[in-house]
Order: C-alpha cells, then sequence, then structure tokens
C-alpha cells in the first residue's frame, strides 16, 4: 500500500541533512579474512579543495554537501573516504589474509604513491586484520608474530562473539596494528567493531594533541601566577596605581592570549576522549586472563594525559578571574584614595566658602553704611535746598534725625532682594 502524500508546512531548509546524519558514518559489512589499512591527517580549510581532487583519481569524490564516499578499486578492495571537522580519514578494505600477519596491509593495494600524496598531515595511522577463529583463545606465538615481544592488550568483544588485541604501538611502518579474531561476529557486527576500534586509535591521538600544548602552557601559566602574585603584594606596598594598571593590564592581556591560544584545542580533547570512553564501552568488552583490557590500558595511560589538560586549562580560567579580582582590587583602592582627596577638596572648598561668606557679610555692612551716608548726603542737599527756599531748617539737625529711618530702610531693602534672590533660585 503506497503511503499517502501530506501537503506540509514550508521545509526547514536544513531538515533532509539532519535527518541524514543519523545514517552518516555507518559501517562497512565486514567478513574475515580481511585486511584494513586506517589513515587520518589533519587538513588545513584550505587543503578541502586539493584533497578532494587527489581522492578524484581513484573514486568519484562526495558532493560539496557529503562527507563521506565509499568506491570499489577491483579484485574486492574497498576505499573509504571521511571528512571530519578536524581531520579526513582514509580506510581501505582488501579481502583475504596476507602470508603472514600485518605483512601485507590493505594499503598495497592502492596506487603507488596515492597514499603519500594525500594532503594533510597524519595524525594516525592503524592496520587491521580480521580472521575467523574458534571458542579458543589464540597462542602466544600469533600474539608475537603480530605485535612483538612488547605487551599487548586485548578482550573478548561484543559481549564473547569476537577478540581483539593491540599494543598501541607505531610499529617499524609507522602504523599501529589491531588484530580482530572473529568467532561468531555477524558482518555487520564486525565491521563496527573494526570501525570502533580504528576510531579510538584516531580520536586517542586527536585528544592527545593537547598534551604538547599543556606541557608547553604549564611553565608560562607558572611564571604569570608568580607575576601576579608579585603584582597584589605590590598594590598593597606600592602608590603608583598608573604604573600598576599598566602592569595588570600587560599580564591580562597575556592571560587572555594563553587562553585564546589553547582553550580551542583543550576543548577539543576533552570531546576526543570522550569519544573514546564511548567507544570503547561499545566494544562491550570482556576480561581475558592475564590481560589488560583496552578500556584499562587506556584509562591508564590517556586518562592522565587528559586530566593533564584539563588542569592547565583550569589553571588558565582562574588565573583570567584571579586578575579580574586583582583589577578590582587596584579599582578600590583608586576609588578610595579618590574619595579621600574629595572629602579634602569638599571640606577645603566648605573653609572657603565661610571665609567668603565672613567676607560678603563685611562688605554688606560696609555697603549698607556707604548707601546710609549716600543717602544721607541726598537729604542734606534737600535740606539746604528746602533752606535756600526761605523754610527754616538746620540742615544737620535733618540729616541727624534722618539716619535711623534711612539705614532702617536700607536694611529692609537688602533684606528684601536677598529673600527674592533665593526665592528665585529655589524655583
Amino acid at each position: 500500500m503506497s503511503a499517502i502524500g501530506l501537503a506540509l508546512p514550508p521545509e526547514h531548509p536544513d531538515r533532509r541533512r539532519l535527518a541524514a546524519e543519523l545514517h552518516a558514518r555507518t559501517p562497512e559489512t565486514l567478513e574475515p579474512p580481511l585486511r584494513v589499512t586506517h589513515l587520518a591527517v589533519l587538513v588545513d580549510p584550505g587543503e578541502r579543495g586539493r584533497e578532494r581532487g587527489h581522492l578524484a583519481a581513484l573514486l568519484a569524490p562526495p558532493g560539496e554537501e557529503e562527507t563521506q564516499v565509499t568506491g570499489e578499486l577491483g579484485d574486492g578492495v574497498r576505499l573509504r573516504f571521511e571528512a571530519h571537522g578536524e581531520f579526513t580519514t582514509y580506510t581501505v578494505y582488501a579481502p583475504g589474509a596476507g602470508a603472514a600477519p600485518f605483512a601485507d596491509p590493505a594499503a598495497a593495494s592502492l596506487p603507488a604513491g596515492w597514499l603519500a600524496g594525500v594532503p594533510g598531515r597524519t595524525i594516525a595511522a592503524a592496520h587491521a586484520e580480521l580472521l575467523p577463529w574458534g571458542p579458543e583463545p589464540p597462542p602466544r606465538e600469533l600474539l608475537t608474530a603480530c605485535f612483538g615481544p612488547g605487551v599487548v592488550v586485548g578482550s573478548e568483544i561484543g559481549d564473547g562473539a569476537g577478540l581483539a588485541f593491540t599494543d598501541f604501538r607505531l610499529h617499524d611502518d609507522g602504523c599501529g596494528r589491531f588484530l580482530v579474531l572473529d568467532r561468531e561476529l555477524t558482518p555487520r557486527q564486525a565491521g563496527r567493531m573494526v570501525q570502533r576500534l580504528l576510531e579510538i586509535e584516531t580520536y586517542r591521538m586527536m585528544a592527545l594533541l593537547a598534551l604538547p600544548v599543556a606541557r608547553a602552557q604549564w611553565p608560562r601559566t607558572a611564571a604569570i601566577e608568580r607575576r601576579l602574585t608579585e603584582l597584589i603584594d605590590a598594590i598593597h606596598r606600592r602608590g603608583d596605581e598608573q604604573s600598576l594598571f599598566d602592569e595588570l593590564t600587560a599580564l591580562a592581556a597575556e592571560v587572555e592570549g594563553e587562553l585564546a591560544a589553547s582553550q580551542f584545542r583543550f576543548g577539543a580533547c576533552r570531546a576526543y576522549s570522550d569519544l573514546v570512553t564511548t567507544r570503547i564501552a561499545e566494544l562491550r568488552e570482556r576480561r581475558l586472563a592475564g590481560r589488560q583490557t583496552v578500556a584499562e590500558f587506556t584509562a591508564r595511560r590517556l586518562t592522565p594525559a587528559v586530566e593533564t589538560c584539563m588542569t592547565v586549562s583550569r589553571r588558565l580560567h582562574e588565573l583570567s578571574e584571579r586578575v579580574d579580582r586583582a583589577g578590582s582590587l587596584l579599582t578600590a583602592k583608586v576609588d578610595i584614595a579618590v574619595e579621600l582627596q574629595n572629602k579634602a577638596l569638599l571640606e577645603s572648598m566648605e573653609r572657603r566658602a565661610r571665609l567668603q561668606h565672613r567676607l560678603q557679610q563685611a562688605v554688606e555692612a560696609l555697603s549698607l553704611a556707604a548707601i546710609v551716608y549716600y543717602v544721607a548726603g541726598l537729604v542734606h542737599y534737600a535740606a539746604l535746598a528746602v533752606r535756600s527756599g526761605g523754610v527754616h531748617v538746620d540742615p544737620d539737625v535733618v540729616v541727624g534725625a534722618s539716619i535711623l529711618p534711612i539705614a532702617a530702610l536700607v536694611v529692609l531693602t537688602v533684606r528684601r532682594v536677598r529673600r527674592a534672590i533665593v526665592e528665585s533660585e529655589g524655583a
């Protein structure tokens, strides 16, 4: 019965791509005996076009929106290309087993020189061999032939449906090695197990890219901490705030520069480490007597390296916060100094205002006396004029009698003017 077409609202432009994301990077179906070579290269953004051109020599490259493609190269050999955010992986699958373990890797099936011409820088490379096996554990001679006399870690995987062994070392050809023994793995399950082992190797190396950064940051972070301690001590002892501000600003810029240069790598370290942990859990390991499991080995080796990176990251963030607190402390010290200066300035201004007020009162008194004297002079001239007109008045008596009324009138007038000014200022 055919599905009924529905008239849906307009589709989000990313809907199809997001729906297909759950089906991206699906594992290959693998049947033993099989040889696998896996290569992961760090690729700069400018090299993306060149790597697709290089791939076109063997396969039709994926479209702009596609991140993976698998193609047949003949004689059962397959090449799988996957573009990730920071790196690209190339995985070659070749049927059959070599005359000796890892003596005839799958990459030997590629055209001569093609693999060496892949754009980018190798960060992980490994061979895997998938062999049919029975219920018994492999003999020690087989593991020695595969990995040499060193320590080999291994376990049952897929709840006992297979066995996986590795030594997590680079051998003479620059590649790691994984031996997968198929007891009763289905082809799809075998593909998942091999893919997870190769991803563990790739993500482990991508996580460890942060370790050199952390080791380089450690002494620089310690030096910055010592300088910050000295600067905080100087904030309490020195009075040259401008110089302290300059030193603190330079220190803050240095800390932020270190954070900007390292935080992406440290964040990626945590993300890749979590992916390693997830892929190991998906192996569903069971312990083999006398051997470390992959989970135990990575917990002992990878986890301390990741914790070192996270410790340096936390120290840098804490250092940035300490610089901020030191800046706040210095700002508070300057604010207090400014407040004390403002207080002293206000007190000085208040003293000058009181002195000015007293001088103003003295001037007012002199002004009142001058006004009274001036008005009394006018009254004296008026009395002289009246006497010249024939009226018998004594100008001196008139002036003497008018001084008090004139003074009272002048005082009242000045007060009224002052009150009017104050009321207008208040309004």
